[in-house]
């Protein structure tokens, strides 16, 4: 893992030296709607749900919080999928931006970074039992993501001891998968993004899922 790791560090100062700001960050700046909706969007909508009762009304029909969770995921996933396009039409348009690794692999990071993000709306979501904690523990999380993992300010300015420290944030390693596919770096190095981000997805879920709050 040490030896991918370092192979990963070369390619990346590499490619930083031969790619232009945009293209460095088009990763990270397509994770922000991700973030604001999935952490801070999402959460605040289930939990207004429950402080207007109309949770407590789904309960009495086959409604399940599966599905109540799940129509919030589509609907926010949407409009983060419309970011990303936006994103990159006025790239292309205005500045010459295009992607320099595969599509289809920076597609499936994207998912994969939403459905690790919006995890962790669900969570907040479904245990928070009103709006204030939700309101709370949404901005507790999001902010720092939001700045320190690299969607703002970029991951590679920080002091590294400061970057030790993000790397325990799920976004963190969702912006490094996004930047390796977008820029073409080897894959081999990124396989501890993928299993942090799967890993916070499945406890999140089972968590908002297993406790779920109808009132």
């Amino acid at each position: 893992m040490a030896q991918y790791k370092k192979r990963w560090q070369v390619a990346l100062m590499k490619n930083l030296r031969t790619h232009t700001f945009l293209e460095q960050s088009f990763g990270a700046v397509s994770t922000i709607a991700i973030c604001a909706g999935g952490v801070m969007g999402l959460p605040l909508v289930v939990s207004d749900y429950r402080s207007r009762r109309i949770l407590k009304r789904f309960q009495v029909t086959p409604t399940s919080p599966a599905l109540i969770l799940a129509v919030q995921v589509v609907i926010y996933a949407l409009y983060s999928i419309a970011s990303l396009i936006l994103v990159y039409m006025a790239g292309a348009i205005f500045f010459g931006y295009r992607l320099h690794g595969s599509w289809p692999q920076f597609l499936a990071a994207y998912l994969l970074v939403m459905l690790s993000m919006f995890s962790i709306g669900l969570l907040v979501g479904g245990i928070a039992p009103n709006m204030k904690i939700a309101s709370a523990a949404a901005s507790l999380l999001y902010f720092p993501m939001l700045i320190f993992s690299g969607a703002t300010l970029p991951y590679e300015v920080m002091p590294v001891a400061l970057q030790k420290t993000v790397n325990i944030l799920p976004l963190t390693q969702g912006i490094k998968l996004l930047k390796a596919t977008s820029l073409s770096l080897p894959i081999d190095g990124v396989f501890l993004p993928v299993i942090v981000m799967l890993v916070v997805a499945v406890i999140c879920i089972t968590i908002s899922l297993r406790f779920f709050r109808w009132e």
